[in-house]
């Protein structure tokens, strides 16, 4: 008996150890990206995901690797987001975020820009800092919002004006490798047909394989998302990756278990394994759609950063994550992976917000029932 009792002692000892054994991860699929780079002191993280996922999409389709311009994004989408403000008489938002579709809107319609000829910064500066400029813009169109029966004919060129100094004067024509280039024409010979991406989102709220504006405050622009299961939205993510492609992130990291500096992000089943589960392997809950719905409308999960999925690793258990390259740097100090941050498929399932990616990404049954074919 107390044989049997000292075995079976052993045994759990065992378990515990293995369960707390440190991450171990392997790469599974790493698709090229570019090198990590961090947003400053600004709330564009959607300028620079999507900058990330559309130079990745480059890389894709010409072989070639380029720094675009983040900020040449976020000059042209303020204006944007400006005129919507005023016009609703300040029922609207009017904030540093924004959608990765406000991106793909302003490569639409302005084009794209290599980082050196449109850096956004001036002088010495290495890093970006909207903290001044974010807090002019703001009482500008609070002003014309409480003026507006007195408002100038010139309060665009006056917002306009303003964006100039922080960020410098819109350019509409560059030079990159001995070729002259419009934005429009640059975009063009990048291959970037914005008409190509598709936006999709996972709610009971609205029907499944149809469209609908995505209830978010970000979402400002009034973007349309496909809505799938979130079962589907596994499976495109997968397939895309399989194939060759990377995935735009919206999504949720305000969660505990969520860590920048760990490298990793889960959902524990046991809370109490919370902070303990950023180190080590613990069970992860099943999330289902009515409990992603659930978090969603208590506003536990909310669309606070987008990031750009890249690849998959694996623990020393078999299990898959997500690489998903962030836009904090790469400082050791601070973050871990090269500043990159592993999702479990548990985290992606309740705290995905929505992706974008290539329609040929899409998985054929999906694609179909979407008539993306």
């Amino acid at each position: 008996m107390n044989k049997l009792v000292l075995s079976l002692g052993i045994a759990f000892s065992s378990l515990l150890i293995t369960a707390q054994e440190t991450y171990k991860f392997t790469p599974l699929i790493d698709i090229d990206a570019t090198p990590v780079i961090s947003q400053g002191n600004t709330g564009t993280c959607w300028s620079f995901s999507t900058s990330s996922f559309l130079e990745s999409e480059i890389i894709r389709l010409t072989g070639k690797q380029v720094d675009l311009s983040e900020m040449y994004n976020v000059r042209n989408t303020y204006p944007v987001k400006a005129d919507n403000y005023v016009m609703r008489q300040g029922k609207a938002q009017f904030s540093e975020g924004g959608l990765i579709h406000d991106v793909l809107n302003s490569t639409r319609d302005f084009g794209l820009v290599p980082v050196e000829s449109y850096s956004g910064l001036f002088g010495d500066a290495t890093k970006h800092n909207h903290a001044q400029m974010v807090s002019t813009l703001t009482a500008m169109v609070e002003s014309h919002v409480k003026n507006s029966k007195n408002l100038s004919p010139k309060w665009r060129s006056s917002f306009d004006a303003t964006l100039d100094v922080y960020l410098g004067k819109n350019i509409t024509e560059f030079s990159y490798e001995g070729k002259k280039y419009t934005p429009l024409e640059f975009a063009k010979e990048m291959k970037i047909n914005t008409a190509d991406y598709v936006n999709i989102t996972s709610f009971t709220h609205a029907p499944f394989y149809s469209e609908f504006i995505l209830n978010i405050p970000d979402n400002f622009s009034n973007g349309s998302f496909y809505n799938v299961p979130i079962n589907d939205i596994v499976a495109i993510v997968d397939n895309a990756l399989e194939n060759g492609y990377t995935v735009a992130l919206d999504c949720d990291v305000s969660e505990r278990t969520f860590s920048s500096k760990d490298g990793v992000a889960v959902i524990p089943s046991n809370k109490l394994n919370n902070l303990k589960a950023l180190h080590s392997i613990y069970p992860e809950k099943e999330i289902t759609q009515e409990y992603r719905q659930q978090e969603f409308e208590n506003f536990n999960t909310t669309d606070d950063h987008l990031m750009h999925i890249t690849g998959t690793v694996k623990d020393q258990d078999g299990n898959v994550y997500y690489m998903v390259k962030n836009s904090w740097g790469s400082n050791p100090e601070r973050t871990a992976n090269g500043g990159y941050v592993y999702f479990s498929e548990a985290y992606i399932r309740l705290k995905t917000i929505s992706i974008t990616l290539h329609k040929d990404a899409v998985t054929k049954d999906v694609a179909q029932k979407l008539s993306l074919n």
